[in-house]
């Protein structure tokens, strides 16, 4: 199936990115897709669509302060968002300036303690902070929380709870899994009231998930890279949910890469390991057998994997209606409730 970047294009009005979230985590929709029926729920009906038995699948990152402002040596201002931890002490990141920081440069951050360049790695920045503190607390001390770049405004005290899901745990992610940003403490409590099993995964988001596609050819794209944990318990649970013919359902895309990039070369295993998966129409998955996701920005890698998951055409057709019934798009939007289907292209 030779596919273009066009393929995956659909019109936006403004007014639908959704720039705050809702007065409660479960108010939003839910636009449930199965097979081509399309049905318009409340999120907050999701324990009616999920059975006593099936397995729901939560990515437990955490959002870290990852923006920082500072001056290079020059004195010429900067931004900094971190792009993801590679050690105690070092980390690739994005800086916009009006120059480019050269290898071996020092950057004076949040006006509290310098960082040195140590070079470029792809796209990104290769930075050394300070051996005398542990990164992820400098971060949470100086840095600010990094809203996703279509929300036109800057994080307020509000969004550092709400942009974070209520079991959020393992520091590490620039973005939000934001599929889970709906769940609150009495949906949790309702699903395992009624026997839906909980697991859990870890995988940190990097800013790469927000890099548009430049390319037309999507075979010459090349996927961002990011890292995950899979705990044994959640092994054991997919298999028990297999044996016992019921669904395992990723709560958000990353939940899914992880599973999905994990069983890439034969059967799922826990561990911890790094994934720069594509997941275009024609794949075929593994592990998963629904997902929970928000809506995601046109011509997008998200939007890509979607549609490999439920059909290039019904996710048209949902995209479509989300649109005409003015649904909240993006990060703090509303839901989508999606059953796979094996014939989907």
């Amino acid at each position: 199936m030779s596919l273009t970047l066009d393929d995956f294009d659909y019109l936006l009005p403004p007014e639908l990115i959704a720039q705050a979230p809702l007065a409660e985590r479960c108010a939003s929709r839910l636009l449930v897709l199965d097979g081509e029926r399309l049905d318009d729920r409340g999120f907050c009906d999701l324990p009616e669509l999920v059975q006593p038995g099936d397995l729901l699948v939560f990515n437990d990152t955490r959002v870290i302060h990852a923006r920082l402002y500072g001056t290079k040596e020059t004195g010429g201002h900067i931004e900094v968002l971190i792009e993801r931890a590679v050690g105690p002490h070092e980390a690739l990141a994005q800086i916009r300036a009006s120059k480019s920081p050269r290898a071996g440069s020092r950057l004076r951050l949040a006006d509290a303690f310098d960082v040195t360049v140590l070079g470029r790695v792809g796209e990104f920045f290769h930075l050394r902070f300070p051996d005398s503190d542990d990164l992820l607390d400098l971060l949470e001390d100086h840095g600010k929380l990094p809203l996703p770049p279509y929300i036109d405004r800057s994080a307020d005290e509000h969004d550092e709870s709400r942009y974070q899901t209520v079991y959020a745990r393992e520091r590490g992610s620039v973005a939000a899994p934001t599929a889970g940003l709906h769940f609150d403490q009495p949906m949790l409590a309702e699903l395992a009231k009624r026997g839906v099993r909980g697991a859990w995964l870890t995988l940190h988001v990097g800013a790469g998930t927000f890099q548009p596609v430049r390319v037309n050819d999507l075979g010459e794209h090349r996927m961002h890279r990011e890292r995950y944990v899979i705990p044994q318990e959640t092994v054991d649970a997919i298999a028990a949910t297999r044996a016992a013919g019921r669904r395992v359902i990723a709560v958000g895309t990353t939940s899914l890469r992880a599973l999905e990039g994990a069983a890439q070369d034969g059967p799922l295993e826990a561990g911890t390991g790094e994934t720069e998966l594509f997941i275009l129409p024609g794949y075929r998955f593994q592990v998963v057998d629904a997902l929970i996701t928000n809506f995601h920005l046109p011509k997008s890698t998200l939007l890509m994997l979607v549609s490999a998951f439920a059909g290039l055409e019904p996710m048209r057709r949902a995209y479509a209606h989300a649109v005409d019934h003015s649904y909240r798009f993006f990060s703090y939007g509303d839901a989508m409730f999606i059953t796979h289907r094996n014939d989907a292209i």
